[in-house]
């Protein structure tokens, strides 16, 4: 469970398959390193400055619930996102992929 004021973090079926595909592939280990920096700063402040959070709104329509994208690149060719919803539970963040930007 989540510790102090930190968010738990949980993963769909997808953001576990797409962490998986980064973990194996070493090519991809800064890359890995990069999302893994954005996770942590989800987990203690979802508005991290570092995360560039917004509303992915076209998302949100499709799951019901605002989806929320937060960078763990930027300024690169195909930077990692992770989307995200906060829930089910109180101080729980849900993260439903974690994708290079196309």
């Amino acid at each position: 469970m989540s510790r102090d004021n930190n968010f738990e973090l949980i993963f769909t079926e997808r953001a576990d398959e797409d962490l998986d595909k980064l973990e194996q592939d070493k090519g991809l280990a800064k890359r890995l390193k990069a999302v893994n920096k954005a996770l942590g700063y989800l987990e203690t402040d979802p508005k991290h400055q570092s995360l560039n959070t917004h509303e992915y709104t076209s998302l949100s329509r499709q799951y019901g619930t605002k989806i929320y994208e937060a960078y763990a690149e930027n300024k690169t060719s195909a930077a990692y996102r992770i989307f995200w919803h906060y829930g089910p539970d109180k101080k729980v963040i849900t993260i439903i992929a974690i994708t290079p930007h196309p």
